[in-house]
C-alpha cells in the first residue's frame, strides 16, 4: 500500500506542473497592462514602470515563470499588491470558508445520492424508483447558480427562513447555529447537481451488483433483503461509486466559485473573482494552483480508498 501511495504522489507532480504552466500562461495572455489596472488614477509612466519591476513583469515570460515556480516550490506564492499581504495567508484564510461550504455540500451529495441510488435500485420500476428518477433529472437540469437565486428569492426574501447572504450575521453571536443558518441554502444549492449524478450512477452500480451470483446465493440462504442491499450489495457497489465521488468533489469545489458569488460567501471563489477584477495576478495564480493541488490530493485519497475495497487496483 505504501508503494502504491508513493506511486500516486509521484504521478501527481507532472499534473501540478502542467496546471502551473496553464495558469501562468492564461494570466500572461490577458490583454492590458496589470500595473496600469492596479494603479488606476495613479498610473503615471514612472509608477507603471516601477510596479512592473516590483511584480517582475519587465522580465521575459519564461524567466518570470521559473522565478514564480521556484518561489512556489518553497511555499512562497508571492504577495498580493491590492491586499498588501502574502498570497498564501489570504488563500488559507479564505479556503477555510470554502472548505466548510464544499465539504458540507460533498457530504450531502454523497449521503443523499448513494441513499437515493440504493433505494431506486432496490425498488426498480416501482413508485420510489420513478419518483427518485424524476427528482434526480429535475435536479441535474437546473443550474446551481439559478437554483441559488431562486432559493434566495423564496426562502430568504419572501419566507424569511434564512439569511440572504454571508457566512456570519452582521450583528449577534457567531456560533455554530448561526453558521448552519447561513450555510443551509448555499450548501443545498451547490449539492443538488452532484447529488443527482451520484444517485444515477449509484443506481446503475447497484443494479449490476444485484444481478451477480453471490446476491442470489445470499437470498437462497435466507439472508434478510435489507441486509443484502445495505451490507453486501452496497459494499460491492462502492468500488464503482467511489471514483464518481472523487469527480463530484472536484465539481463541488469548482462550483463553489459561482455559488460563493451568489450568496456572497467569503471563500476562495469569491476571492478569485475579486482578484481577477482587480488584475491581482499573483493572488489569482496562487489561488488556482492551491485549489488544483487540493483537488489532486483528494483524488489520490479516493484512489487509495478504492484500492482498499478492491486490492486488484494496486496491481
Amino acid at each position: 500500500m505504501t508503494g502504491y501511495i508513493l506511486k500516486r504522489l509521484i504521478s501527481a507532480i507532472p499534473v501540478l506542473i502542467g496546471i502551473s504552466i496553464v495558469v501562468f500562461l492564461i494570466m500572461a495572455m490577458i490583454p492590458g497592462d496589470p500595473a496600469t489596472a492596479i494603479l488606476g488614477s495613479y498610473a503615471t509612466p514612472e509608477n507603471v514602470a516601477e510596479l512592473n519591476r516590483d511584480l517582475g513583469l519587465d522580465k521575459p515570460l519564461v524567466q518570470r515563470y521559473f522565478i514564480w515556480l521556484s518561489n512556489l516550490m518553497q511555499g512562497d506564492l508571492g504577495r498580493s499588491f491590492n491586499l498588501n499581504r502574502p498570497v498564501l495567508d489570504e488563500v488559507l484564510e479564505r479556503f477555510n470558508a470554502t472548505l466548510i461550504l464544499a465539504g458540507t455540500s460533498f457530504v450531502l451529495c454523497s449521503v443523499l445520492g448513494i441513499a437515493a441510488g440504493v433505494i431506486s435500485a432496490a425498488r426498480q420500476y416501482g413508485i420510489a424508483d420513478k419518483a427518485i428518477t424524476f427528482a434526480v433529472l429535475l435536479g441535474i437540469s437546473i443550474p446551481s447558480f439559478f437554483l441559488g437565486m431562486m432559493m434566495i428569492l423564496i426562502f430568504a426574501v419572501n419566507l424569511r427562513w434564512f439569511p440572504v447572504s454571508g457566512m456570519w450575521p452582521i450583528y449577534g453571536t457567531r456560533d455554530i447555529w448561526a453558521l448552519i443558518d447561513h450555510l443551509t441554502m448555499p450548501a443545498l444549492a451547490l449539492s443538488v447537481v452532484a447529488t443527482g449524478v451520484v444517485a444515477r450512477l449509484s443506481r446503475s452500480a447497484m443494479l449490476e451488483v444485484l444481478r451477480q451470483d453471490f446476491i442470489r446465493t445470499a437470498r437462497a440462504k435466507g439472508v434478510h433483503e435489507r441486509s443484502i442491499i445495505w451490507r453486501h450489495a452496497l459494499r460491492a457497489a462502492m468500488v464503482s461509486i467511489i471514483p464518481v465521488l472523487g469527480i463530484q468533489a472536484g465539481f463541488v469545489l469548482s462550483g463553489a466559485v459561482y455559488i460563493e458569488r451568489v450568496f456572497q460567501w467569503p471563500g476562495i471563489g469569491q476571492m478569485l473573482v475579486d482578484a481577477i477584477l482587480r488584475r491581482d495576478i499573483l493572488l489569482v495564480q496562487g489561488g488556482v494552483v492551491f485549489v488544483a493541488a487540493c483537488y489532486v490530493l483528494f483524488n489520490i485519497i479516493v484512489d487509495v480508498a478504492q484500492s482498499l475495497l478492491d486490492p486488484r487496483i494496486k496491481t
